[in-house]
C-alpha cells in the first residue's frame, strides 16, 4: 500500500512534536493523538499540557490523554479507530498486546539509539554520559519486549567533544521526522524489509534519577566531563561548596565543560602555585581563576557555563564573579 496511511500519533514531550508535525505535512490522516495526561507544572501548579497535546490541539486535531491503555474500554476505543499503523515517539505509556497488534501494519517506535544499544528510557542522556562517538535515530517495529522489535530504518550521527544532552536532543528530533516518513512509505508499501536486532552490545538506558546528578571529583576527568554535558541542561550535574567553614553548603549546576591542559598564568608566583596544585592537589581541587578542576586520574576539567542557586544559566566568568571559586577551592 502507498500513499496516505490512516494513523494513531502517540508521544508526550518535545521531542516528539516534530515527528508529529512531519506525518501531518506528509499527508498521512491522523485518526488520534494520544498523549500523557496533563500534570501539575510551574509556580502555581496548575495543569499543564504536554507539548505533544497542545500541538494538536492548536492544529485540531483529536486528542486522547488516558492514564493507562490497560482498560478494556481504552484498547477497544483504540482498536475502533481501525487504522493502519501507530507511530509512537517518547509515549511514556506502556503499550499491552491488545494495543500493539490492533493496527494492520503494527506500532512503529522512533527510538534515539542505534538499538540494541541503550533500550530505555534515557539513551540520549546515557549515550553521552558513556563517552559514546556515535548514536542516531531508529524506526523499529514494536514488540512486547523493551525496544526489542525489528528496525526498519536508521539515521546516525557523529557525537562531538562539544555535544550536551539539549544539543543532541534537538540533532535527533530533526531527523526523526523525515526518518518516520520514510520508513511508513516502505512499511506501508511492503519495500522496506526490517532487520533483527543484534543478540549482542545490549545496554539499559535507566532513568535519569538524582543519583546520577552529584558530580564525584574523584571519577576520572573524561567521566566527569561525559556526566555534565550528557545532563545539561536538565535536570543538570551539580557540585557544592562552603563559602565559609560555618557557612551552609550551596550546590551549583555545571552545564557545560572540557577537557583542559592548564594554561597557566604567566606570574612566576601564580604558575608555581598551579603546578602544586595539579601535581600534589586532591580531586575537586579548583586550580586556576577559569574553574579549572581536579579530577581524580590527575585530569583537568574547565566548567564553561554554570547556574548559581536561583539565577539563570550563565557563563561561568560572568558567574564567577559573585563567586569566591578562587585557586585552591575544594569543591564537593
Amino acid at each position: 500500500m502507498t500513499g496516505s496511511l490512516r494513523l494513531a500519533f502517540m508521544g508526550s514531550p518535545d521531542f516528539a512534536v516534530p515527528v508529529l508535525s512531519a506525518l501531518v505535512s506528509a499527508g498521512h490522516d491522523i485518526a488520534c493523538v494520544y498523549a500523557q495526561p496533563p500534570r501539575k507544572a510551574g509556580r502555581g501548579r496548575q495543569l499543564r499540557a504536554t507539548p505533544v497535546q497542545s500541538w494538536a490541539d492548536a492544529h485540531g486535531l483529536p486528542v486522547r490523554t488516558p492514564e493507562t491503555l490497560r482498560q478494556e474500554d481504552e484498547q477497544a476505543a483504540f482498536s475502533d479507530l481501525n487504522l493502519d499503523a501507530a507511530v509512537v515517539v517518547a509515549y511514556g505509556l506502556i503499550l499491552p498486546r491488545a494495543i500493539l497488534d490492533a493496527p494492520r501494519l503494527g506500532c512503529l517506535n522512533m527510538h534515539a539509539s542505534l538499538l540494541p544499544r541503550w533500550r530505555g528510557a534515557a539513551p540520549i542522556q546515557r549515550a553521552l554520559m558513556a563517552g559514546d562517538k556515535e548514536t542516531g535515530i531508529q524506526a523499529m517495529i514494536m514488540e512486547a519486549g523493551l525496544d526489542t522489535g525489528p528496525v526498519l530504518a536508521t539515521e546516525s550521527v557523529r557525537i562531538s567533544r562539544q555535544e550536551t544532552a539539549g544539543t543532541l536532543h534537538d540533532r535527533l528530533a530533526d531527523l526523526a521526522g523525515p526518518l518516520a516518513v520514510r520508513a511508513l512509505a516502505g512499511w506501508g508499501a511492503g519495500t522496506l524489509v526490517s532487520t533483527p536486532q543484534s543478540e549482542t552490545g545490549m545496554t539499559y538506558a535507566a532513568k535519569i534519577t538524582a543519583a546520577d546528578q552529584q558530580i564525584d571529583w574523584t571519577q576520572t576527568a573524561e567521566a566527569i566531563d561525559c556526566q555534565i554535558r550528557g545532563l545539561s541542561p536538565l535536570p543538570g550535574a551539580w557540585f557544592a561548596y562552603r563559602p565559609a567553614s560555618d557557612a551552609p553548603e550551596i550546590r551549583i549546576k555545571a552545564l557545560m565543560s572540557e577537557r583542559v591542559q592548564l594554561d597557566l598564568a604567566q606570574t612566576a608566583e601564580t604558575q608555581a602555585a598551579g603546578a602544586a596544585i595539579i601535581e600534589g592537589g586532591r580531586a575537586g581541587m579548583v586550580v586556576d581563576e577559569r574553574l579549572t578542576v581536579r579530577c581524580g586520574d590527575g585530569g583537568l576539567v574547565r566548567i564553561s557555563r554554570l547556574q548559581r542557586p536561583g539565577a539563570r544559566p550563565m557563563p561561568s566568568d560572568i558567574a564567577l564573579r559573585g563567586l569566591p571559586l578562587s585557586q585552591g577551592t575544594v569543591l564537593a
